[in-house]
């Protein structure tokens, strides 16, 4: 089995939020893999005394013990459970109503002998590619469908018609993007936070096949590099956000 992640900040000087980590086996057989990002705080950090990357190592630790230690748990369920827990661990001292607490996108898939699960939560991006070398993307477009409308985000997070992020409410898990594959179609799975995504869905240089050609052929610290070079070609794309942070799993099973 192949695996290599690449993660690289968007600033060097700020602290990276992104989180991925992979487990092997899952009980006794398969892995599984969680990738998540970290949503930049506003000011007042969201009224929370912990850093986002405190936040994510939290909710990623605990959604990878979860997934791999208890197969019998739909991937749902993990997630809402991981959540619990993270926001157990700073309720008494943060303000967890707060709509920017602590929070962050999530992908996480597992396997095991019969199927390939997943679960998707907010704007990161999985892939899978199937024995014939096509390329799927496992995508919640909920974001996107907002923009094409023309209507504003920061109203609409994690509320009924907008959008979902993993933060300290467990009922956000019932909103996720689900499925399962049999384990036989999938030959190859990909993790991407949206700042590995650029090429795909901001530049639009690329397309999810492509990019998941340069992971297989190069690896994700040359997919990293790649968007790195796109973003240095035309700075003004990313809206005042000339890099982003960006972290990249790749999983030939």
């Amino acid at each position: 089995m192949r695996i290599e992640t690449a993660t690289e900040p968007g600033n060097p000087d700020v602290p990276n939020e992104d989180f991925v980590s992979v487990a092997l086996p899952a009980a006794g057989q398969g892995g599984s893999v969680v990738l998540l990002d970290g949503v930049t705080p506003p000011p007042d950090n969201g009224g929370c005394v912990h850093s986002v990357p405190w936040f994510t190592a939290r909710l990623g630790g605990a959604l990878l013990e979860l997934s791999v230690s208890r197969p019998d748990l739909p991937l749902a369920q993990c997630l809402s459970e991981a959540i619990e827990r993270t926001a157990a661990a700073h309720r008494s001292t943060c303000d967890l109503s707060h709509p920017l607490t602590p929070q962050a996108t999530v992908v996480l898939a597992r396997w095991g002998l019969d199927s390939v699960e997943h679960l998707v939560l907010s704007d990161s991006v999985l892939l899978l590619e199937d024995p014939a070398g096509t390329v799927s993307a496992v995508l919640d477009d909920r974001i996107d469908q907002l923009r094409a409308a023309g209507l504003r985000l920061a109203p609409l997070r994690n509320l009924d018609g907008g959008f979902f992020t993993a933060a300290a409410d467990p009922s956000v898990a019932a909103r996720a993007v689900t499925g399962s594959t049999p384990r036989s179609r999938v030959r190859a799975l990909a993790a991407l936070t949206d700042g590995a995504t650029r090429a795909v869905d901001l530049f639009r240089t690329d397309t999810w096949a492509t990019t998941f050609a340069l992971l297989r052929k190069a690896g994700p610290h040359a997919l990293i590099s790649h968007v790195r070079a796109l973003e240095r070609a035309d700075p003004a794309a990313g809206a005042g956000k000339v890099h982003d942070d960006a972290t990249a799993v790749f999983l030939d099973l």
